[in-house]
């Protein structure tokens, strides 16, 4: 028996959600079938699929691919339970209907990683104890809530310019909430992006909440400057602070032997917001898989000796 991990992509190698003029001229197509052939076995969502969950499957069915999951843009920071319930069932319905087993749960709620004038030092923060532990509650009774009526587990995503972005705040929400109902989604990027120089630590301490992995590296200089400079997230972002695995500082290999060693399983999703202009889709997307394949190849070897 192997290590029970899948490799899967997202599709912002190859078209933005956040600044869809990088790669908007890229079908749907193009990338699915580059994926599959450079060796993915799924993909995570981006504007461009089918929005219904028959149409989805029936897309990704074609090039043999499995949903991974979907970023769902939460509002649980200023908003009540109430309405995000209402407002869930369409996508939670479409990433059921695809056998998908977390959501990719992101707080846009005051979040700036979407204005490109806005520095990502301005995020929302949580103005006190309370204000913490009112979140933590209403994440608990949300997650609880996909669980009973989906079946999906709530994957938490600190998010740069977020309300959860720093190593301390990725703390605070894990010991604020409950592990049976709250997830992590753990971001090397972002860790790294948001305050962990070395990420490994961090994603040890909690990888037992670790529900599924986004796995984008970093070039350093480029993040100084941004925080340095008061770029925008998307400033970061088209300047080139993200890359795939391999490209960058992030030790993949303490990574992946972290996560191994904690008993994870589930999904490797390389991701990196990049420009495909400047960093040519299929040769990076290549590079990640490559990077990600060796490391689990090598531990299952090591596994079975």
């Amino acid at each position: 028996m192997g290590w029970n991990v899948r490799i899967g992509v997202n599709p912002l190698s190859w078209m933005n959600d956040d600044l869809p003029s990088l790669g908007g001229e890229t079908p749907l197509e193009t990338a699915l079938a580059e994926g599959k052939e450079i060796g993915y076995a799924g993909f995570e969502l981006g504007n461009k699929f089918p929005k219904d969950g028959p149409g989805l499957k029936a897309k990704l069915d074609q090039f043999g691919l499995a949903c991974v999951s979907g970023w769902y843009s939460g509002e649980l920071a200023e908003s009540t339970l109430a309405a995000e319930i209402e407002r869930c069932p369409a996508h939670m319905e479409k990433l059921r209907h695809n056998g998908v087993k977390v959501v990719v749960y992101g707080e846009v709620a005051g979040s700036v990683q979407g204005q490109i004038d806005t520095p990502v030092s301005q995020r929302p923060r949580f103005a006190s104890d309370a204000a913490w532990q009112g979140y933590a509650e209403r994440l608990n009774a949300f997650g609880a809530h996909l669980q009973s009526r989906y079946g999906i587990t709530l994957a938490y995503h600190h998010h740069m310019g977020a309300y959860v972005e720093s190593p301390a705040d990725v703390d605070r929400l894990m010991a604020l909430t409950d592990p049976a109902k709250v997830g992590l989604l753990f971001d090397t990027g972002h860790a790294y992006f948001g305050g962990a120089a070395d990420p490994v630590p961090l994603l040890k301490k909690h990888v037992e909440r670790v529900v599924h992995v986004h796995c984008k590296d970093v070039r350093p200089a480029l993040i100084t400057k941004a925080r340095n400079d008061g770029w925008s997230f998307l400033q970061s972002v088209l300047a080139g602070a993200f890359t795939v695995p391999g490209d960058g500082v992030i030790d993949y290999d303490a990574v992946l032997g972290a996560l191994h060693a904690g008993g994870y399983q589930g999904w490797l999703v390389v991701e990196a917001e990049q420009d495909p202009a400047v960093a040519p889709s299929y040769a990076y997307a290549k590079k990640g898989y490559q990077t990600l394949r060796r490391i689990v190849d090598g531990l299952n070897a090591r596994g079975t000796r």
